[in-house]
């Protein structure tokens, strides 16, 4: 690619949280870097997109003096108004995270970071996301992180995730586990396992007619399955899990070609 690399890193924790700091730092020496992301936490809005209200954008500090953009709209919201010229040209690879917490398994669909890297792809550009469990385990603000190996894998991949050859509609979706870089059994290819939700519907109290109910925040299991994200970070490996768009199921449109769709559409709709 000829020039400088033209990066932009996003999150969903906002502009100021810690992890989108480390990966900042961490691909900064690799080109151009440009940072766009929420003014607060937009967790787990996925692929939330705001169409009613005008964005705002302001540029502020970060916490080493680094001037990046602060929006009023989600982690899409960053990456489109990136490739459509806040930044001048648009990047050539979008990097996502670093979440304050794992996304793996059936997570992936309502992550911010995620819906990111997607925008991305959806756009062209490619992209990678980066999520860091807590050490110990955990997620969210206020927990300790070491983000140093996860966004430094994810430096490592840029180069690569923009070369020609690499597939244009692919994501690297990069996982760390909770443990401290020398304490890291190795990296590994993975595909997607299925979490296991424990949540249950709590009322929590009541004002009048209304009623407070809190569904989310149970400890989440997984399917003990091998060769998934779940199990590589069980085993304190890095996880890489190429992740792609075309939800189509071929399988399901060769067997649905034998339904006779068309008398089916005859008996609806009166067609003849």
């Amino acid at each position: 690619m000829a020039g400088a690399v033209r990066i932009l890193v996003t999150n969903d924790d906002g502009v100021h949280a810690p992890g989108i700091l480390a990966l900042r730092q961490a691909v900064d020496h690799l080109g151009e870097v440009f940072v766009i992301a929420p003014d607060t936490n937009r967790s787990a809005i996925a692929r939330g997109i705001t169409i009613h209200d005008p964005l705002v954008v302001d540029e502020v500090s970060m916490a080493d003096g680094f001037t990046a953009f602060a929006i009023s709209g989600t982690p899409v919201d960053c990456v489109r108004l990136g490739a459509l010229g806040l930044i001048g040209d648009p990047p050539d690879v979008v990097v996502s995270g670093a979440n304050l917490g794992l996304n793996l398994g059936d997570d992936v669909t309502y992550s911010g970071t995620v819906a990111a890297a997607l925008e991305g792809v959806m756009l062209g550009i490619p992209a990678i996301a980066v999520s860091q469990d807590a050490l110990g385990g955990g997620s969210g603000p206020g927990l300790d992180y070491d983000f140093s190996a996860a966004t430094a894998f994810a430096a490592k991949l840029v180069p690569l995730a923009c070369e020609a050859r690499f597939p244009r509609h692919v994501i690297f979706n990069v996982n760390g586990p909770g443990v401290p870089p020398g304490e890291l059994a190795g990296a590994k290819v993975t595909r997607l396992g299925r979490r296991v939700y424990d949540d249950s519907l709590v009322l929590e109290g009541t004002e009048g007619s209304a009623r407070h109910f809190r569904i989310y925040g149970e400890p989440m299991s997984h399917d003990m399955q091998p060769g998934t994200d779940l199990s590589a970070i069980d085993d304190n490996f890095l996880s890489v899990t190429p992740l792609h768009f075309d939800l189509t199921d071929l399988e399901g449109m060769d067997h649905m070609a034998r339904w006779r769709l068309d008398e089916l559409l005859q008996s609806v709709a009166g067609v003849s």
